[in-house]
């Protein structure tokens, strides 16, 4: 299809959905996973980029190209990713992941100990702490949203993130102390 047939589409035939597939998949995959190193995020970003590209081709304006309009869905999906993942997000232990395809049952057992305990790091917070924290990490609120909803100042919201932080670092260094890096 000519490219500026695609600004003018209010719905996707799957034929259509296809071409759009095969002709930008790899590009879009490729940032994917220059953004997150990792194949399989690669994989997950570029099928929730074609589907949110198939649900929402009638707000494609034509402004771009239709290849540019991908690849800013894949860089904002790919972004989102990467803040979504709790552990790097609190900046505690990237190391956390399993870097083997196959880990052991230990290996397991271990991470799922560690990720528990880092679970207890954070719920011991006192709740201004816990709370503007799970509402940044855990449900991506940017920090003005959390602001209005808790009714304080932007400025609070970031030195409580920053605080919580830190209680959850060390905290994490005393009682994980014991755990050698997984």
């Amino acid at each position: 299809m000519e490219e500026a047939h695609w600004k003018h589409l209010s719905a996707m035939s799957d034929e259509l959905f296809r071409e759009l597939m095969e002709k930008y998949g790899q590009d879009v995959w490729n940032v994917a996973f220059v953004l997150t190193k990792s194949r399989d995020l690669a994989d997950d970003i570029a099928q929730d980029v074609f589907l949110s590209a198939y649900r929402s081709i009638d707000r494609f304006r034509g402004e771009s190209s239709i290849k540019t309009w991908l690849l800013t869905i894949a860089r904002n999906t790919a972004i989102n990713y990467r803040r979504t993942a709790f552990f790097r997000k609190v900046s505690l232990m990237p190391w956390i992941e399993s870097k083997g395809s196959n880990p052991s049952a230990e290996r397991m057992v271990m991470e799922r100990t560690a990720i528990s305990d880092l679970w207890q790091a954070v719920m011991k917070l006192p709740v201004k702490f816990r709370e503007v924290l799970l509402l940044h990490v855990k449900y991506e609120m940017p920090l003005k949203e959390i602001a209005k909803l808790l009714d304080v100042s932007e400025g609070t919201v970031k030195s409580r993130l920053s605080r919580a932080r830190q209680k959850v670092a060390v905290y994490w260094k005393e009682a994980g102390a014991s755990y050698e890096r997984i």
